[in-house]
């Protein structure tokens, strides 16, 4: 099994990166979908993001689909 802790740090670090402008969206996309399985609950938020990322795969994006990027790179590293 993975560590909760590393993927919580990870997240955390990821979604800094991203809102500050210091890792493009394709870059975060690739990570999350590499993620693989966590148990519950950060396992459902994990699949969540998955999937979000898989659904809004084209270039370019809309403030409103990088907020909704956040919004679930938040919720990976919620306790």
């Amino acid at each position: 099994m993975k560590s909760i802790n590393d993927l919580v740090a990870s997240a955390k670090t990821v979604c800094e990166r991203y809102r500050a402008g210091r890792m493009e969206r394709e870059t975060v996309r690739e990570w999350v979908l590499r993620l693989g399985a966590y148990p519950p609950p950060h396992g459902d938020r994990v699949r969540e993001a998955a999937e979000w990322f898989r659904l809004h795969n084209r270039e370019p994006v809309s403030e409103d689909i990088v907020l909704g990027d956040i919004d679930r790179l938040e919720a990976i590293s919620a306790p």
